[in-house]
């Protein structure tokens, strides 16, 4: 009988499938390098596979390395919720936990559900596109508002509603006072967010690069973003909720007509069974939608 999957030396695994290196896998987990050696050696003999090839190249990751790379981070924070939903329970706490993106405001929803749950402790998460998947995953909420595009898998999903996208642009650009504008109208701005958040932007991104070179840094939250949009440093795709949550004079917002509506979902972990995640599911059904 094959032993069970051991955690620590997953998590040992993962340090060096990350790093790429023995020794700063073992400084980050702050033990010695060939203890750690010993323990990748050992979790080898317990799967019956190579994880790593070593050669005076460096240390890469084999076949069976990169299945478990992709696998491990999943399983770890998993195992993380798990935990978190126990010791809070062992504490005698009700507490649930709601996620949400920019410009989402989910007081309605929180509100009816807190009505008809007095003893639930209710607590709300901002999250962003590197998260809003993650948090669910790992126990920090209990369901989440999801903005597309997201990975769905491991997931339960709702679909609440869907809007139109539009561009932020300083106040002073030449568009700004248009009705609308076409991707390829934008094709000569820097965007200041991550590329995959906007898969359209594909296309334009690769004929930057090759006219550029490298772009340029990203900025991470929607107030970074509509700081350097205000002066002049680029543009960011927004839904049009969020737009109007974080309106202000110096940016003007314009509709990018050929884009598709983005959607935005009520996640939740796929199979987790939890009373208060289908209350709050059956609360948000229950709620009346904004138009698609």
């Amino acid at each position: 009988m094959s032993p069970d999957l051991d955690l620590r030396k997953l998590r040992y695994f993962l340090a060096v499938a990350d790093e790429l290196s023995f020794g700063r896998a073992a400084e980050a987990l702050m033990i010695a390098q060939p203890v750690l050696s010993r323990q990748i050696r050992a979790f080898e003999d317990e799967l019956g596979v190579q994880l790593f090839v070593r050669d005076r190249r460096g240390t890469e990751l084999t076949e069976h390395g990169r299945l478990l790379h992709r696998e491990a981070e999943a399983l770890l924070a998993t195992a993380a919720a798990v935990r978190r939903r126990v010791m809070t329970s062992a504490r005698g706490e009700a507490v649930f936990t709601v996620g949400f993106m920019p410009g989402l405001v989910v007081a309605e929803a929180v509100r009816e559900f807190q009505r008809t749950n007095p003893d639930v402790t209710i607590q709300v998460m901002r999250t962003g596109w590197e998260d809003q998947v993650q948090v669910l995953h790992d126990g920090r909420a209990d369901v989440s508002y999801l903005r597309r595009p997201f990975d769905a898998a491991g997931l339960s999903t709702e679909l609440l509603f869907s809007e139109p996208r539009v561009v932020m642009l300083p106040a002073k650009h030449e568009l700004a006072t248009a009705t609308g504008v076409l991707m390829n109208d934008l094709a000569a701005e820097h965007l200041l967010q991550d590329p995959a958040a906007v898969p359209e932007w594909a296309a334009i991104a690769a004929e930057m690069r090759r006219r550029r070179g490298p772009a340029r840094s990203l900025s991470r939250t929607v107030e970074e973003k509509l700081e350097l949009v205000a002066v002049g440093q680029g543009i960011a795709i927004l839904p049009l909720s969020t737009a109007q949550f974080y309106r202000r004079g110096d940016v003007r917002f314009v509709p990018v007509t050929d884009l598709p509506p983005t959607e935005v979902h009520l996640g939740w972990e796929q199979g987790r069974k939890s009373r208060l995640i289908a209350a709050f599911v059956a609360t948000v059904q229950g709620l009346d939608r904004p138009a698609a």
